[in-house]
């Protein structure tokens, strides 16, 4: 049986026969990965609380304001059917009643000189319900094309009432190109005379009892209006018996007009 020898009694039993000891080896230095891989924590992931917490947090928001509009909306419906069954509000009506034309010419130089004397009728059905007008314009066409401008005074409509709107829109120097030109002279020798087209526009306020609405744009629109062209000192009338106006409401919302 063989006795185990350990490596320092080795070393020893070396050296006393005189024999060179075994250099000794140095430990392998550790590198800077090893290093910070000792010194750096374990990963541990982290649960997702907080994300859940503001994701319920954002529903939870959107659920009430979903609920808050559609609160308020219901709530004005209700209201705008109060205001309707109490008030019964109905639309003014316009038409036009006379038109006279004292002058329609045009120079050699294609410019347009006109005059028009223009009354307009409008009614306010309403029993409870009073119009605020602002400054109204008013705009004469033919064929599509402008041939006269003029403003009337802004006006209070009271309710069941009629009133008589005059003016004159008077047109001097207007340049004409050579297409508008070359239509109108065809429509001053038809014996159907010129068509025209009556156009107002203007902002109407209501007042129902105490209650005060914002200014509303309105655009009042006739046709089926024609006139000769007067050949003498005369005004010529205009034939108005087929003239028919429709009122349309124009509600601005930024940059777009419906």
């Amino acid at each position: 049986m063989t006795d185990r020898v350990h490596p320092n009694a080795a070393a020893a039993a070396a050296a006393a026969n005189g024999a060179p000891a075994a250099p000794k080896t140095a430990p392998f230095p550790a590198t800077k990965s090893q290093l910070y891989g000792a010194s750096r924590p374990a990963y541990r992931p982290q649960p997702h609380h907080r994300r859940r917490r503001s994701r319920s947090c954002c529903c939870s928001v959107c659920l009430w304001l979903s609920l808050t509009i559609i609160l308020l909306i219901f709530l004005l419906a209700i209201a705008s059917a109060v205001v309707y069954l109490i008030y019964r509000p109905h639309r003014p009506s316009f038409s036009v009643s006379a038109v006279k034309l004292s002058q329609f010419n045009i120079t050699s130089s294609s410019l347009l000189n006109s005059k028009f004397d223009l009354n307009v009728s409008t009614r306010n059905p309403n029993k409870k319900l009073v119009f605020t007008y602002n400054p109204v314009s008013i705009s004469i066409f033919s064929n599509e094309i402008d041939i006269g401008h003029g403003v009337l005074p802004g006006f209070v409509h009271n309710t069941k009432n009629t009133t008589l709107l005059k003016t004159s829109i008077i047109s001097k120097g207007q340049q004409l190109d050579s297409s508008s030109e070359s239509t109108l002279k065809s429509s001053m020798k038809s014996k159907k005379g010129l068509p025209l087209q009556i156009q107002l526009d203007t902002k109407v306020k209501l007042k129902m009892g105490a209650l005060k609405s914002p200014k509303i744009g309105i655009r009042v629109s006739c046709d089926g209006i024609s006139v000769n062209v007067p050949t003498g000192k005369s005004p010529a009338t205009a034939s108005t018996s087929g003239a028919k106006c429709k009122v349309d409401l124009r509600i601005k919302i930024w940059k777009w007009t419906i």
